[in-house]
């Protein structure tokens, strides 16, 4: 009887491995072939700029070209259901961004759950956005602009770069924090956004760090606060909202990559290491620190949670505002 049974658990012992076998092969084997990065945003825009800068490390470290692919439409939807059903063999990348959080909350039909068809590999950034006025509107620090934007009852403009982007929500979210309302103006992308308030057709907006210094450094708008947890190098005068008027205040545009769910662990665990180790190099960290972005970088299981808890938070937001786009 001892040996029968231990014959059994010999035997199912073995044909565990051999089930294994196959995904531990490949996890020791990859990459055989090049690796697609899949972008949800179009080329040239601030998500697109840092994923290349972390593809081009991961390409000379993993010995196989990261070719990086842009699907944009829909504020990332397009892209994220792209990668949500190809192979879950590690082949192709999802460069996330916060939209992956904010969509289940903004589409009720969104067609995945990105909570069931992602699996997290690491942050990498986070951006931060900044509060920006036309030269026209007379504050000269966020203290002054919150008062008078009250003293105007809901009726100052903002600009966002569509309706759900982060730069829309951001602003939100800082209204709602302080107290005061203002009137939305979606545009399409934050290029004819940043025109239209450079223009003075709009009053304020809050634009990610990257897509503002230019127009700040050349006196065209006023940079009253960054939201990030910290003030930017960049912008070294300009204090956060946290220190000025809501302790504890954050939002920032956060990326990742994550891949489909059901990829092998021992392929995800070797991408963690593979972005971590290309995080920390200096070419990289120069890189994004001139994009305003600050490197962050996590393990699997926590960046797992950080999504779900960014889904739950800008759910809030979101459902108080009535916002949905669908």
């Amino acid at each position: 009887m001892f040996l029968r049974a231990a014959w059994a658990a010999a035997t199912a012992a073995c044909i565990g491995l051999l089930a294994a076998a196959p995904a531990a092969v490949r996890a020791a084997d990859w990459p055989q072939r090049p690796v697609t990065m899949v972008v949800p945003f179009p080329a040239g825009g601030p998500t697109d700029l840092v994923a290349r800068v972390l593809a081009r490390q991961l390409t000379g470290q993993l010995g196989q070209t990261v070719v990086v692919e842009n699907r944009g439409g829909a504020n990332g939807n397009i892209g994220m259901q792209h990668v949500a059903q190809t192979a879950a063999d590690g082949y192709t990348l999802l460069y996330n961004t916060s939209s992956i959080a904010l969509s289940p909350n903004l589409y009720t039909k969104l067609g995945f759950d990105p909570q069931r068809a992602f699996q997290a590999v690491t942050s990498t950034a986070v951006i931060p956005l900044v509060l920006l006025v036309h030269p026209s509107v007379p504050a000269k620090d966020i203290q002054s602009f919150i008062a008078y934007a009250k003293a105007q009852g809901g009726k100052l403009t903002y600009a966002s770069a569509s309706t759900g982007n982060v730069t829309h929500l951001g602003a939100l979210m800082l209204l709602r924090a302080v107290g005061a309302q203002a009137m939305h103006v979606p545009y399409r992308g934050s290029a004819p956004a940043m025109t239209d308030l450079v223009g003075g057709q709009v009053q304020f907006m809050t634009n990610t760090l990257n897509d503002s210094l230019a127009f700040v450094r050349d006196g065209k708008l006023r940079a009253l606060a960054v939201t990030g947890s910290q003030r930017s190098p960049l912008l070294p005068n300009v204090p956060t909202v946290a220190e000025t008027v809501k302790p504890g205040f954050e939002v920032g545009a956060w990326q990742g990559v994550v891949v489909p769910k059901g990829t092998p662990p021992e392929i995800v665990a070797r991408l963690n290491r593979e972005i971590l180790k290309a995080l920390q190099t200096d070419e990289v960290r120069k890189q994004l620190a001139a994009q305003g972005a600050q490197v962050l970088g996590s393990t699997p299981e926590a960046y797992q949670q950080y999504i779900r808890d960014e889904t739950q938070r800008w759910g809030e937001v979101i459902r108080e505002a009535g916002v949905k786009l669908d």
